[in-house]
């Protein structure tokens, strides 16, 4: 199944992009690929710590991914 990431603040930066095409194998969690992306690109932040979204919508890490969704991995913002 081909899906969209997008990481946004210290994730976009660790990832040197805002957005990534992958091919993910069946039934994989958002929890599952968020490990696999926290390997990949080194992020430091657990997923206690990112909220997470499927097609625009705030997900839970248990949700699984279909084919063609776009999933969004959004760490906490400071601001002022």
């Amino acid at each position: 199944m081909r899906i969209t990431v997008l990481y946004f603040a210290s994730l976009a930066d660790k990832a040197q992009q805002g957005q990534q095409q992958l091919d993910l194998a069946d039934n994989l969690s958002l929890s599952e690929l968020y490990a696999q992306l926290k390997q990949q690109h080194g992020f430091e932040l657990d997923t206690a710590k990112v909220r997470v979204a499927i097609n625009d919508e705030f997900a839970s890490w248990d949700d699984t991914i279909n084919d063609g969704d776009t999933i969004a991995f959004i760490p906490p913002v400071a601001g002022g």
